[in-house]
């Protein structure tokens, strides 16, 4: 037989064979912040192309980790190996401004791009130096860098007008789409992602997702967006106890086999203890005898020997406990009719009708910018129309959860005097009754507000906005700031809120468990949508 192969078959070989190229390793990495240890042992490794999640509780140590791994951070202990000339890259915590446009900011971040074009400009008497500079600018594929720049920021919602407009003319929320957009657009040979939807609406969350999936390199991704990581990645690092544990598969596999993992530690321990106090029986029945006293220390000596397996503790979840509306609403809480809204003389929704139930979930997805928020803040109270009428029950009080409540959170006061100033009638003691349904008990109520963590302070929030017990919340993006446990206690606790509901987020898994209807805006309009999310997001995707 000829052991001449064909080129198909070398390609093919080559591609059956394991890649050993050692991207980055991290052995035995430890880290502590004012002498408490933050990371202890942590053992990584990282080669070819893995798309990976991390996930753990608030304040576990993932960004520091990724701070590490940036060398942001100087670790205490360990080694870590970077194969040379392997890019890493994170989103930049400075908000990108100034007069760039989006397009030119991402062209800008590409260094040796520009560098090298830079060269090609003053080199035209060196053919030689010339065709070497081609030869490597065709590789990095810079000749294509504009029209990638502009498929990177369409798909993170810039129209082709917008690519245009200075950095300067775009929200925060814009801004940080364009950081992102930066190292999307760079393709590093590792991708740092810590929360990326924050800022992203549902349909740009769902395009982040596409863009992951065929994502040619490493990437690792921070989020607590369940349904995200089941979508994206096939592996998960669960930090823990300070320690850091691989599992193959997405995190609804992570789940299963974690929980599996702890059910065998019990079990085997159970029958370990059962083991032991057979055994102690015997020991202390017949440990006097001498007949048995040899028969006795044997066994002494086999418990002395015996192994039980560490399990981890449960990590404690503080549940959201949202009081019951004082009066439950049955019929029509809120009706509008032929409504337009807008700030001065830009009318963002226009000829809007409809109305929300008292038991009504409704989620209102769209497009940034559309007006998601702008008819939130209508349903509120907080914004009157331009046009049309608007009519709500006379016992109607509304809890409206809004970024900007939780941006100007007083760090300077006490949690007790915050709710105190929000609620000037409130006595104290149901502020600190109220507060304990948060997780904000005994001292904790005299904590200053800028010594909480940012869960801590979604909770806060949460607390103030329910203080009157209203009869409708109305949540626009209330998942930023909070882990996975969280998210799942506040699920519980929306779903047996006995008032109406109107949401906003990009969660999808969030928005399955808790909608039970869809409003869609668009094109300057509010419509109700007659299928679920998931067939919403196929129509966007069909569309895209």
């Amino acid at each position: 037989m000829s052991k001449i192969l064909l080129k198909s078959q070398v390609s093919q070989l080559l591609k059956s064979r394991p890649y050993k190229n050692n991207m980055i390793t991290l052995q035995d990495i430890s880290f502590s912040i004012a002498g408490k240890m933050i990371l202890d042992g942590i053992d990584l490794h990282l080669s070819g192309r893995q798309h990976v999640g991390l996930v753990g509780r608030n304040g576990s140590g993932k960004s520091t980790l990724f701070k590490i791994m940036e060398n942001i951070l100087e670790h205490d202990g360990g080694r870590i190996q970077k194969e040379r000339g392997k890019t890493i890259l994170s989103i930049k915590q400075e908000m990108p401004d100034g007069n760039l446009t989006p397009r030119e900011f991402l062209l800008s971040q590409d260094v040796l791009r520009v560098k090298l074009m830079n060269q090609l400009e003053n080199c035209h008497d060196n053919p030689e130096l010339m065709g070497e500079i081609y030869d490597q600018l065709i590789s990095m594929k810079a000749f294509d860098a504009e029209s990638r720049a502009a498929v990177v920021l369409n798909g993170l919602g810039f129209s082709e007008e917008a690519q245009n407009f200075p950095l300067s003319s775009f929200s925060g929320g814009f801004r940080m789409r364009v950081a992102l957009g930066a190292i999307l657009f760079q393709e590093p040979d590792l991708l740092l992602l810590d929360e990326p939807t924050n800022h992203l609406d549902l349909e740009t969350t769902d395009w982040l997702k596409d863009f992951l999936n065929a994502y040619p390199k490493t990437f690792i991704l921070i989020s607590h967006d369940r349904d995200f990581l089941n979508d994206t990645v096939d592996a998960i690092f669960h930090l823990k106890n300070k320690k850091l544990t691989r599992y193959n598969g997405n995190f609804d596999t992570f789940i299963e086999t974690y929980t599996l993992k702890q059910k065998n530690i019990e079990e085997y321990n159970a029958k370990m203890e059962s083991k032991r106090k057979h055994m102690m029986s015997f020991v202390e029945r017949f440990q006097a005898k001498a007949t048995k006293a040899r028969q006795a220390q044997s066994r002494l000596k086999a418990i002395s020997k015996m192994k039980f397996l560490p399990m981890e503790p449960d990590d404690h979840t503080i549940a959201f406990n949202f009081p019951d509306p004082e009066t439950v609403l049955a019929s029509n809480i809120l009706t509008y009719d032929k409504i337009s809204l807008g700030y001065g003389d830009n009318v963002v929704l226009k000829n809007v009708s409809g109305s929300i139930m008292g038991d009504d979930r409704i989620a209102i997805v769209g497009s940034n910018g559309n007006g998601k928020t702008t008819f939130a803040k209508f349903l509120a109270g907080e914004l009157k129309q331009k046009k049309g009428v608007r009519e709500a029950n006379g016992k109607l009080k509304v809890g409206f959860y809004k970024q900007d409540l939780f941006e100007k959170l007083s760090i300077n006061k006490t949690l007790c005097d915050f709710v105190k100033d929000m609620m000037p009638s409130a006595i104290d003691k149901h502020i600190r009754s109220h507060l304990g349904r948060f997780g904000f008990s005994g001292d904790k109520v005299f904590q200053l507000i800028g010594e909480l963590s940012g869960g801590e302070r979604a909770r806060l929030v949460f607390a103030t906005l329910t203080i009157e017990a209203p009869n409708l919340l109305i949540l626009d993006e209330p998942t930023n700031h909070l882990d996975i446990e969280m998210r799942e206690s506040l699920i519980s606790s929306l779903t047996s809120y006995k008032g109406a509901i109107v949401l906003i987020t990009h969660d999808r898994h969030f928005l399955n468990r808790v909608a039970n209807s869809i409003f869609v805006v668009a094109s300057n309009s509010v419509e109700q949508f007659s299928g679920d999310v998931d067939q919403y997001e196929r129509i966007v995707q069909s569309r895209r």
